[in-house]
């Protein structure tokens, strides 16, 4: 990894260290100072007043203008609720719901449902204790649940609309740069460079003895030490900096940190032992000095109660509505190769208790496996090289049936595993199901996943899929695990349906 040092920079030497994405981005952005904050919030607010006043046009519509005792005539109404709306606009701040966006880069309109309901359920509240006390309206309570209902889809789509809007806009992007070139700063490169819709555009390294660069990295380079930070900062219009253990001494770093302080910019700290620190920690203090406090992994019984009964409802559901696909997959599977419909496989659940997986049927019948516990192996460090495809998924096309091909591109052959999730061997969300001879490669705390039932999809799934080397994949479980909660279950399930449709990878 090739070091330029950013002091002896001429405006016509950037060519020589930024990569060609950078350019063209400083070139197009020289007449605008905006940024995503400003691009997404100002989207957001309007995507909240469309979602209400359609909600409330319609449910007006619908049921009739003017309740059966309003003092006001209809335009008086649609006046006084158009008053309302700085409210409604002051209420969502304070949910902070326009304030993650800048910060977050893998934040969604998925991760902030809760806060919308809320909003709107206060909203809607506030609205009918409103009209009592003055007495200007006695409202109508089916209007008013329509409205509430109506709000919460309308505002959710509106936002989810306005969201894919800004990630189309050059001002969304974030142009990025990681202290540390090291093997966590160039893993942390890795993987923000596979997730475009984060937006964010890595202009390279900060590091005055960088590690040989990966292989994965493309064009990525170290643009200078520390010293120079800030006028790396500027030159590139740099809006995030991620400080990923340089190699510089802890009060050098530090010295670093507070100097970015000073600049209009997102700071991202990777934790020292980030490998215990799951995203359900919580910070708390002693006399101004901040902890931070590693939750136990292992959930209630309260917990694992609720877990169980969203999956027998919406498993049950999900097998009533897909069962003219199962009949259709089936017949396709006979018709293309000998063989049974099932791919039948001993996982290990929760507790590493066994249990017989199931599929569709993907490959030829009888072929070796031998050579997948070899692929396990090799790609059990998270420098691993990925395929030629620029996946870790070892390729057997030749193994692979044509209808096998289809079931594994639309992740159809994953199908079945919900009559695991009925029978209580799984669950919708959970780490992936491993095979015996994998945990031969665990390291002691990535058998903390066994503390959750293995799931249909996950954590792993929905964010990296074929992207990341099973390494990689164990850690994403433990992550699952430490930070378990209801709401992220409900997340990673709204969240799973799209990542088949965009078909980023096969499972």
């Amino acid at each position: 990894m090739n070091a330029t040092t950013p002091h002896a920079m001429l405006p016509e030497d950037l060519a020589q260290v930024a990569n060609g994405k950078t350019l063209e981005i400083l070139e197009r952005r020289s007449s605008s100072r905006h940024r995503r904050g400003w691009l997404v919030r100002r989207t957001l607010v309007i995507a909240d007043l469309v979602g209400l006043a359609l909600a409330f046009l319609l449910a007006e519509l619908v049921l009739g203008e003017g309740g059966p005792h309003s003092r006001l005539d209809p335009a008086a109404e649609y006046l006084l609720f158009v008053c309302t709306l700085p409210g409604w606009l002051f209420v969502a701040k304070l949910y902070g719901l326009y304030d993650n966006d800048e910060e977050r880069t893998d934040h969604t309109t998925v991760d902030e449902f809760v806060g919308v309901f809320h909003l709107v359920t206060i909203g809607a509240w506030l609205f009918f204790a409103g009209s009592w006390l003055t007495g200007l309206i006695v409202p109508d309570l089916k209007k008013l649940v329509m409205f509430w209902g109506l709000a919460i889809a309308f505002v959710v789509t509106a936002r989810a609309l306005g969201r894919a809007f800004c990630r189309r806009r050059l001002t969304y992007l974030q142009n990025t740069v990681i202290v540390g070139a090291g093997d966590v700063g160039q893993l942390v490169a890795r993987k923000l460079s596979h997730h475009p819709e984060y937006g964010i555009n890595l202009v390279g390294f900060v590091d005055i003895n960088p590690r040989e660069a990966r292989r994965d990295l493309g064009e990525l380079r170290v643009l200078g030490g520390p010293e120079a930070l800030q006028e790396i900062v500027g030159r590139f219009d740099v809006e995030r900096v991620i400080v990923a253990f340089s190699t510089e001494r802890d009060e050098e770093t530090l010295k670093v940190v507070r100097t970015l302080k000073t600049l209009d910019v997102q700071v991202d700290i990777v934790p020292r032992l980030f490998e215990a620190v799951g995203p359900r920690v919580g910070i708390h203090a002693v006399e101004g000095m901040p902890l931070v406090g590693l939750p136990p992994a292992r959930p209630s019984q309260s917990s694992l109660l609720m877990k169980r009964v969203l999956d027998v409802v919406l498993a049950s559901a999900a097998l009533v509505v897909t069962a003219p696909l199962f009949a259709y997959v089936a017949w396709r599977i006979k018709r293309d190769s000998p063989g049974p419909v099932f791919f039948r496989q001993e996982r290990l659940g929760m507790n590493m208790e066994p249990f017989t997986l199931l599929k569709f049927r993907t490959m030829r019948d009888g072929i070796d496996e031998s050579v997948h516990e070899d692929y396990i192996k090799a790609t059990m460090s998270s420098g691993a090289a990925p395929e030629a495809s620029g996946v870790y998924k070892l390729e057997r096309d030749g193994d692979i049936t044509k209808v096998g091909a289809w079931l594994r591109a639309t992740s159809l052959d994953e199908l079945p595993q919900l009559l695991n999730v009925v029978k209580g061997d799984m669950s919708l969300v959970g780490p992936r199901p491993c095979l015996r001879y994998e945990t031969e490669q665990f390291s002691e705390h990535q058998f903390e996943r066994f503390l959750m039932p293995a799931g249909l999809t996950g954590l792993w799934q929905v964010t990296a899929r074929a992207h990341s080397t099973f390494f990689e994949a164990l850690e994403m479980d433990v992550a699952y695990v430490r930070g378990w909660s209801l709401g992220l279950d409900l997340s990673l399930l709204c969240r799973t349906p799209i990542q088949v449709l965009k078909r980023t990878g096969t499972a």
